[in-house]
C-alpha cells in the first residue's frame, strides 16, 4: 500500500533539495530506503551524520574549508529531515538541534565565513546568519526570508549568488521558522518583523544602511512583499513563488503543508488553521509598494497559481517586473539557473553594486 505522505514528499521535493545543497545521488540513495513517512526523519538524519563525520575527518586533517562545507551540508540534511515532520515533534526537535550544532561548527570555516546574529523581537529572539563578501565594507546587504517549511540553513546556494556579486546576506528565521518555530507563531505582518531586522542591521558596521534589499521564497515571498509595502527602508525586493492570498490556495496545498501551517500557526485544529490562513493576504497592501519589486512565478506551481504573481505585479504597477517561467514548479526549484542568477543580477543593479573584482 502506498504511503500517501511519503509519495507527496518523494514526488515533489527532489528539485527543491538538490537546488539547495543536497547531492542528487544522496537524494536518490536516501529516499530509496524509506518505506513510510514515519521513517523520513531518521533516514535523513543518518545521511546528515555521514557528512558530519566527513567534516570531523577533514577538520582533524587540517582541511578547514572542506570541513566547513561538510558541516554546512550536514546542517542542510538535518534541516530537511525535520522540515515538515510535524507529527513527531520530538524527532523533529532532535534533528533541529543537530542542524544547529553542525552549522555552528562549520560557520566560521566557510569562505566567506558565516556569523550568527540575534535579533531582539517582542521579548524573544530571531536568529540569523550574516555573510559578507570580500573587500572593505560597509556592504549592500540582502535579507533572505524563508518560507513555511524552510529555514536559514537551507540558503547556502542562494547566499552564494548574492555574495559572488558583491552583496552581503542576512538569512533570518522569522516567527514560526527555524529556531523561532518553537516559540513564535507564523504571522502575516512582516512590516513589524522587518522593522526589527532592519533596526538590527542598522547597528552593524558591515552593512550599508542605504542599500538593503529583500529576497523571499514561497510564503517568504509573501512576507517580502508585505515588507516592501511597509514603511521599512528597503531599496528593492524579490518575491519568488509567493501567494497573493494564502487562504485562497488552501485546497491546493498538500496535506504535509497544511499540517505544517497548523502547527506553526499554533492552531488547535485544521479548521482553525484554515481560518488563520485568511490573514495571510496582500489585499489592500500592493498599492503601497513604492520601490522596485521583481516577481517570479512558475506556471507549473502546484501550491500557488502563477496568476497570483501576475496579480501582484499588476497591482503594484510601474514598480514591478514580472518573470513567468513556463516550466517552473513551486519555487521554480527545477530551473534555478533561469531565475537565481537573474535575481542576483537584478538586485545588484538596484543596490548599485560595483562589478566584482
Amino acid at each position: 500500500m502506498v504511503d500517501v505522505l511519503l509519495d507527496i514528499a518523494i514526488t515533489n521535493w527532489e528539485p527543491r533539495f538538490t537546488a539547495n545543497g543536497v547531492d542528487a545521488s544522496d537524494y536518490k540513495r536516501i529516499t530509496r530506503g524509506i518505506e513510510t513517512w514515519d521513517d523520513w526523519c531518521a533516514a535523513w538524519c543518518a545521511g546528515a551524520h555521514e557528512h558530519y563525520e566527513l567534516a570531523e575527518a577533514a577538520l582533524s586533517e587540517g582541511r578547514t574549508l572542506s570541513a566547513g562545507e561538510h558541516f554546512a551540508q550536514s546542517a542542510t540534511y538535518y534541516h530537511f529531515a525535520k522540515f515538515l515532520f510535524v507529527h513527531d515533534l520530538d524527532q523533529a526537535r532532535s534533528a533541529h538541534e543537530k542542524a544547529l550544532d553542525a552549522f555552528e561548527r562549520g560557520a566560521g570555516l566557510l569562505s566567506p565565513r558565516a556569523t550568527r546574529e540575534r535579533v531582539s523581537f517582542e521579548g524573544d529572539t530571531l536568529s540569523a546568519v550574516f555573510r559578507s563578501p570580500r573587500g572593505e565594507g560597509p556592504h549592500p546587504t540582502v535579507i533572505l526570508i524563508p518560507g513555511l517549511d524552510s529555514a536559514k540553513e537551507e540558503f547556502r546556494e542562494v547566499e552564494r549568488a548574492f555574495l559572488d556579486r558583491g552583496m552581503a546576506t542576512f538569512a533570518v528565521d522569522g516567527p514560526g521558522q527555524g529556531e523561532a518555530e518553537w516559540s513564535l507563531a507564523v504571522r502575516p505582518d512582516w512590516d513589524v518583523v522587518g522593522a526589527a531586522v532592519i533596526e538590527h542591521l542598522h547597528r552593524m558596521p558591515e552593512v550599508d544602511n542605504e542599500r538593503i534589499g529583500v529576497w523571499g521564497v514561497s510564503l517568504g515571498g509573501f512576507y517580502a512583499t508585505r515588507l516592501a509595502a511597509s514603511d521599512v527602508p528597503v531599496r528593492a525586493t524579490v518575491a519568488l513563488a509567493g501567494p497573493y492570498d494564502f487562504a485562497a490556495s488552501w485546497e491546493n496545498l498538500n496535506e504535509l503543508t497544511r499540517r505544517a501551517f497548523q502547527v506553526r500557526s499554533f492552531s488547535e485544529t485544521p479548521e482553525d488553521a484554515q481560518l488563520r490562513a485568511r490573514d495571510f493576504t496582500l489585499e489592500g497592501h500592493t498599492s503601497k509598494i513604492k520601490t522596485p519589486l521583481l516577481v517570479i512565478m512558475g506556471k507549473k506551481d502546484r501550491l500557488f497559481p502563477w496568476h497570483d504573481g501576475e496579480r501582484l505585479a499588476r497591482e503594484s504597477g510601474a514598480h514591478s517586473t514580472l518573470v513567468l517561467l513556463d516550466e517552473g514548479n513551486h519555487g521554480c526549484a527545477n530551473i534555478v539557473y533561469r531565475h537565481r542568477p537573474l535575481s542576483a543580477d537584478w538586485m545588484a543593479q538596484q543596490l548599485d553594486c560595483a562589478p566584482p573584482q
